[in-house]
Parts: structure tokens; C-alpha cells; sequence
């Protein structure tokens, strides 16, 4: 290495530690000073600072509208003191951000705001323009909330909070959520101040449950509850509000002590219920659209917020017993008759089947009582059968109403579900929507023939048609009757079925007679008291010294009895 080479170093070195002399202990590389423009050319700013050489700042730094002429003094940063053609390096760019890190500064130190403009997304956190300084904004203090979309905060000049500055590593971490927060509580104070049922406030969705919305009224929250968002039915807040909605609330209720507040959304609307006498008349039919369905029946929106309940049984004219759901469908467009409107409760009861003709009314008409019918058994229970008359319409057949001569019980063993039967039309209730039918009443009245001439306390002969635990199954001029077990002797030891054989020809007394129901019933017992008290009459009668005798006759028959 030649002795030039080696000598330049050095006298670099004694022209730093000249200049460094001229500008005082603090020396001047890396700091900012003023200097002088001295020539202005399309791309470069000669400026002198006092030193051996002058330095060249691209004109870029000054900003596109900067208006530059000779003369003009302005800051700039030394960054180095010659470049590779013996100039020294100077910076308009780092001369303002050193101007801007030292307002920073006292800004942290004053504990002051400073404003910012976001401008980019970084791990973590967002990337902010504190006036030519970039900070870091950490993604947890953007705001007081979690926000799912940050785009409308980007690009626009807002308050920050200076959490932490290093220079060295030329590290800012900001936060706007403190400058929120200090915001909110003195919001709140504010608010709080000045509250007072009644108010109208704007707020904004914060949080949506099952049973409401919490609405954030800017330092303090408030509830809005499911049934005070709309006078219609809502199921849940979601189907109305979303999170971060902007809305319009009315207070309902303030308690100062605990400070909760109760909002109301449907309050700042009139009560629709308040005209609806005056609009929904009784008998008239209006359209409506099904909105919910449930076991009793299906709610009708008329309009917003009046609603009126069909219940089950005004549904349909002829299907009973189905869930509402299979008659109607939610949002489905019906009409609808309007049977009962009470204001003060709320409720309108309206009626779907009467929208429609009474298919009852119209079969009646066709088939008065007394008409002959064929019809197919659909069902078989134990109180009858019932008879498919039409498409939507069944008839009943009672147990009663089967047979003249048999009990309902055997009667309706002789038919079968899907068979086809005759049968009369003895009844109509077309209120209650049914046709009693009869099949009995087809023929003559055989039973209440035999049962004619025949009353209680008669005496009859009756054959044994059959035998069973329960007594004797008889025959008593064609007709059939029955003789409980019980009934067949006075005495206990001879009340057994079993002592009779099928032929057997029984006398018993007539101890009822149901013409109606073709009913007759019999007791062998009562026969045999009566006989014995025949006998004790007449033995009294004929003896003179039979008081003692029929005193214990009496009284055994008495026991018997």
C-alpha cells in the first residue's frame, strides 16, 4: 500500500476532528443542522452547511410541491461527511424524521396524543404513519372491541397513543384503544349525566344473545331486549341485527343504582295494536302469511306486528287430530276470517276451515236424517264403528246403535275393518261436526216387540241358550237376556252355572225392562223371595198360633233376602 493511501485516512481523520471542533462536543455527523440552498437544479438541491464542501439532496425529499430557490435556508441531516466524488452526504428525509421523533417525544413524555394514518397490515398488528414516522399499532390495541374488518379505519388521519418508543432500534408501538377508552369513560360520565327514560340515543350492535342485543351507547351499555326490537314476532335478534349495526333506541327504564338500562327499538314506532279493532272486523277475511307453527296451531301475520292465532280446530272443516304443520306451511300465503278481536289482550283468533264451505253442512243437505247411506268401515273402536261417507267426511255407529237383538260387544264382532255396510242416518250435529248412524234401524224393531206387554216384576219362562262363568245366557220370546251368576239362587251354595245344561227352561223374575236399549234383565233369586214370602203370607194367614213361626220365618227370609 503506498504512503498516499495510507495518508488519506489520516487526513480524513483531522478533517472530521476539525469539523467536529467547529460544531462542539456534540460533533456533527448524524445530526441535524441548517444550511443553505445554494442551487436548485430538476434533480438535486446544492446545499451549504458551512463545512469545506457543500451536499447534494435529491429533490424528491423535499416533497412534490416544495417550492426551492437559492437562498431558501432549511434543515438537513448529516449522514456522512464525503461521498465516493468528496462531498458530504446530507438527508432532507432523516432531517424530518429526527424533527418528527423529537415531537414524538415530548408528546410520550407530556403523556399527549399524536395523530396517524394506518396504512398497512404486519404480523400482528397493523403498520401506522405518525407524520413520516412508522409505528407499530399491536392488533389487540385497535379498539376496545374486537373489529372482523378494519378497512374503513385505514387512510384516515385518527388520535393515537405513544406506548413505547426505542430510537436506537427505531421502534414506535402505539395504541388506539387507550385514546377509545379515556374517550369512552368520559363519554360515559356524560352520558350517565344526562340520562333519563325517555331519551333517544344512537348506539351500536356490541353483542347478540338468545334473548337480546347489547347496544353500546358510547361508554355505557344497554339492553335491548327480543320482544322490544319489533311489534312482529321475532324468534331471535340475529333475523333483525347484525354486530357493529348502528341504531336508533329508545330508554324504557334507567336504574341509577345499578346504572342498567333497558332500550327499546319498537318504541320509537307507533303501536300498531292501537287501530286494530278499527281495521280487522269480525266475519271479514283478510289475507295473511303463516309465520310460526306450533302443537295448537299456526300464527298469521295480517301485517307488521299484528299477528292472530289459528287454533287447530279451525283449520280444517274434516281433518282432525293432525299436527298444524300438515295442514299449513311457515311463510305460506293463506287467507284467513276474522271470528274474535280483542284489543286489550292483544289477540285476534282468526279462522282458516271458514274461508271455505262447510262440506257438513253441504252433505246434510244432500243426506237428511233419515236417509239411507252405504259406506266402507274405516275404523273399529270400543265404543262403535266409524263409516267413510265421503272423501272428507265420517260417519259413527254406536255399540249400541248394531244390533236389536245382540249386546254391542257381540254385534260388532261381526264386522271388519274396509267392509262395506248399509246403515241409516239417525243424527246430525253439524256444529259439532257428526253423523250418528245406525245400522239396527235398517229393520224392524223385533226386540221391542218382544219386549211389549212385558214390564217389571213379571214372571217368564226362559230357555238356557248357553253357559259360561258368569251366569246363564237365556231366551225369552226370541229375545236375548242374561242371568248373572248372583241371580241364580237365593242361596249361595246353588249359584253356580254349571247346575244348568243348555235346553233348560228356567222360570225368573222380570227385574227391568229397557225398551231404548232392548234390554231385559232377569233374576231367578228374586223369584225364589217372592215365593217364599207368598208362602209365609199365606201361612199366616190360615194359622191362628203362627205368630211365633212366621216371626222366624220372617226373619229368615230377611237374611235370605
Amino acid at each position: 500500500m503506498s504512503n498516499a493511501e495510507l495518508k488519506i485516512p489520516e487526513m480524513t481523520e483531522d478533517f472530521e476532528a476539525l469539523m467536529n471542533e467547529q460544531f462542539g462536543d456534540k460533533g456533527i455527523t448524524g445530526s441535524v443542522v441548517k444550511g443553505t440552498i445554494i442551487k436548485v437544479t430538476p434533480d438535486f438541491v446544492t446545499v451549504d452547511v458551512g463545512l469545506k464542501s457543500e451536499g447534494r439532496i435529491p429533490v424528491r425529499e423535499f416533497g412534490q410541491n416544495a417550492e426551492l430557490k437559492a437562498g431558501d435556508q432549511v434543515e438537513v441531516y448529516v449522514d456522512r461527511y464525503e461521498d465516493k466524488d468528496g462531498n458530504i452526504v446530507l438527508s432532507r428525509e432523516k432531517a424530518r424524521r429526527e424533527e418528527v421523533w423529537q415531537d414524538l417525544e415530548k408528546a410520550m413524555n407530556a403523556n399527549e396524543r399524536v395523530n396517524g394514518v394506518i396504512f398497512g397490515r404486519v404480523k400482528g398488528g397493523f403498520t401506522v404513519d405518525l407524520n413520516g414516522a412508522i409505528a407499530f399499532l399491536p392488533g389487540s390495541q385497535i379498539d376496545i372491541r374486537p373489529i372482523r374488518d378494519i378497512t374503513p379505519l385505514m387512510g384516515i388521519s385518527q388520535p393515537f397513543q405513544i406506548l413505547k418508543m426505542d430510537k436506537v432500534r427505531g421502534n414506535i408501538v402505539v395504541s388506539r384503544r387507550v385514546v377509545l377508552e379515556e374517550t369512552r369513560a368520559e363519554a360515559r360520565s356524560e352520558l350517565i349525566k344526562d340520562l333519563k327514560e325517555g331519551s333517544v340515543l344512537e348506539g351500536v350492535v356490541k353483542n347478540i344473545t338468545d334473548y337480546g342485543a347489547f347496544i353500546d351507547l358510547g361508554g355505557v351499555d344497554g339492553l335491548l331486549h327480543v320482544t322490544d326490537i319489533s311489534w312482529k314476532r321475532i324468534n331471535h335478534p340475529a333475523e333483525v341485527l347484525s354486530v357493529g349495526q348502528t341504531v336508533k333506541v329508545k330508554v324504557i327504564k334507567f336504574n341509577e343504582d345499578n346504572q342498567r338500562i333497558s332500550l327499546g327499538m319498537k318504541q320509537l314506532e307507533e303501536d300498531p295494536w292501537q287501530h286494530v279493532a278499527e281495521k280487522y272486523h269480525v266475519g271479514e277475511i283478510y289475507k295473511g302469511k303463516v309465520t310460526n307453527i306450533t302443537d295448537y296451531g299456526a300464527f298469521v301475520e295480517l301485517e307488521d306486528g299484528i299477528e292472530g292465532l289459528v287454533h287447530v280446530s279451525e283449520m280444517s272443516w274434516t281433518r282432525k287430530n293432525v299436527h298444524p304443520g300438515k295442514i299449513v306451511s311457515t311463510s305460506q300465503e293463506v287467507e284467513v276470517k276474522v271470528l274474535e278481536v280483542d284489543a286489550d289482550k292483544r289477540r285476534i283468533s282468526l279462522g282458516i276451515k271458514q274461508c271455505t264451505p262447510n262440506p257438513w253442512a253441504a252433505y246434510i243437505e244432500e243426506h237428511p236424517v233419515g236417509s239411507v247411506i252405504e259406506g266402507k268401515i274405516k275404523n273399529i273402536t270400543e265404543f262403535g264403528l266409524f263409516v267413510g261417507l265421503s272423501d272428507e267426511i265420517d260417519g259413527m255407529i254406536h255399540l249400541s246403535d248394531i244390533s236389536w237383538d245382540k249386546s254391542g260387544e257381540e254385534a260388532v264382532k261381526d264386522y271388519t275393518k274396509g267392509q262395506e255396510i248399509q246403515a241409516k242416518i239417525i243424527d246430525v250435529d253439524v256444529e259439532k261436526e257428526r253423523i250418528s248412524l245406525g245400522i239396527k234401524q235398517l229393520t224392524e224393531d223385533t226386540v221391542s216387540g218382544a219386549l211389549e206387554g212385558l214390564k217389571k216384576g213379571d214372571v217368564v219362562k226362559a230357555k238356557v241358550v248357553s253357559i259360561d262363568d258368569k251366569g246363564l245366557n237365556v231366551e225369552v220370546n226370541g229375545l236375548s237376556a242374561n242371568i248373572k251368576k248372583a241371580d241364580l239362587s237365593k242361596d249361595k251354595a246353588d249359584q253356580n252355572p254349571e247346575n244348568y245344561k243348555e235346553g233348560d227352561e228356567v222360570e225368573a223374575k222380570v227385574t227391568s225392562v229397557d225398551k231404548k236399549n232392548g234390554k231385559l234383565g232377569l233374576s231367578i233369586k228374586a223369584l225364589e223371595i217372592d215365593e217364599e214370602k207368598k208362602a209365609l203370607e199365606e201361612y199366616s194367614s190360615t194359622s191362628a198360633a203362627g205368630s211365633s213361626l212366621g216371626e222366624a220365618l220372617g226373619e229368615a227370609l230377611k237374611k235370605n233376602a
